[in-house]
């Protein structure tokens, strides 16, 4: 079977930048407790008339630019706020991309999104239904927050990263998995948005249509998972933790990634972490992860990269790669 190979990387961010100090200018928060208790300094916020297929659409141009070949099979989106509830954003994409007739589809595994789109991508790549396969990761996610709730709008930003995926050799560079997928759906409440879906169309009480987040526990379950899953997918690569060169976790609380990397035994310079800028841009923030860490030299060819993410759902996950020589545009 083929095997799925990094061949394309690109990333998209919203012009505008809120700090710190201006969240604290009208929230009851500092920008020392924010930067303490999350690690992040600023994020990215989209305009009004800047959409989540828009941000989408930007990065991936910019990693089929990368690829050096702008033909695809299937273009796989992960976000949990599409544009619309129907149809699926993903087909949008597409067809603005230039890729009309390709397979287009929306992944909503919120924060593990990119990693199940990953999952999914290389599975259509395996089963001979695609050769090539857009894999993009975006989220406007600032939108689902009560702009009063000081617990949650200093956490989240809005972006954008994707990238490609081609037929390859499982022994060559960039080629990705094995792959370790989990759920808990009884936790659900852990995490949530009540209003607005099939299930309470409409709601009178306004909180049910912004992000309710039980912080302890989700951060309590997200270290654990996290960890757990990385270990299950580093066995079944064949991998030992001392073979890992870096980490690249879901950029959703710079504790959380030094709590998993700690109960793992990596170093701390193992850890890749762009969140002080971006924030935790739900399924975006990998892939933005990736591509800061490329340009920074972080992320350098050959290096093994152990991936993982947690979020809503719950949804947790994992895979790894070595990295290839890939050059992020945007």
């Amino acid at each position: 079977m083929p095997a799925a190979v990094l061949a394309g990387l690109g990333a998209s961010l919203p012009t505008r930048v809120v700090d710190n100090d201006e969240l604290s200018s009208r929230l009851d928060t500092s920008d020392e407790w924010i930067r303490t208790r999350t690690g992040i300094a600023s994020r990215r916020v989209a305009d009004p008339d800047v959409s989540t297929v828009d941000l989408a659409v930007e990065a991936g141009e910019r990693a089929l630019a990368s690829s050096g070949d702008r033909r695809v099979d299937a273009v796989v989106l992960a976000t949990s706020t599409a544009d619309q509830l129907c149809p699926a954003s993903a087909p949008q994409v597409a067809s603005r991309l230039g890729c009309g007739g390709a397979a287009a589809f929306d992944v909503n595994a919120v924060c593990s999104g990119f990693v199940y789109g990953l999952a999914t991508a290389a599975g259509l790549i395996a089963g001979g239904i695609a050769r090539r396969v857009l894999v993009v990761g975006a989220d406007t996610f600032t939108r689902m927050l009560d702009p009063d709730d000081r617990g949650t709008v200093p956490i989240f930003g809005d972006g954008a990263g994707a990238v490609v995926l081609r037929a390859g050799s499982a022994d060559e560079p960039g080629a990705i998995g094995p792959f370790d997928l989990h759920s808990e759906g009884e936790l659900a409440d852990l995490l949530i948005v009540r209003a607005g879906g099939a299930k309470e169309r409409f709601s009178g009480n306004r909180a049910d249509y912004y992000l309710d987040m039980k912080g302890t526990a989700v951060f309590r379950h997200a270290c654990a998972r996290m960890a757990e899953s990385s270990l299950t997918v580093l066995e079944r690569a064949g991998w030992s933790v001392s073979d890992v060169d870096r980490f690249v976790g879901h950029q959703a609380n710079i504790r959380i990634l030094q709590s998993t990397a700690k109960h793992l035994g990596l170093p701390a310079d193992a850890v890749v972490a762009n969140i002080g800028h971006t924030g935790n841009t739900s399924a975006a923030s990998i892939p933005l992860a990736f591509a800061d860490a490329v340009r920074d030299g972080t992320l350098v060819p050959g290096q093994r990269v152990l991936v993982s993410a947690f979020g809503a759902g719950l949804t947790w996950g994992s895979t790894v790669l070595r990295w290839p020589d890939v050059t992020p545009a945007g």
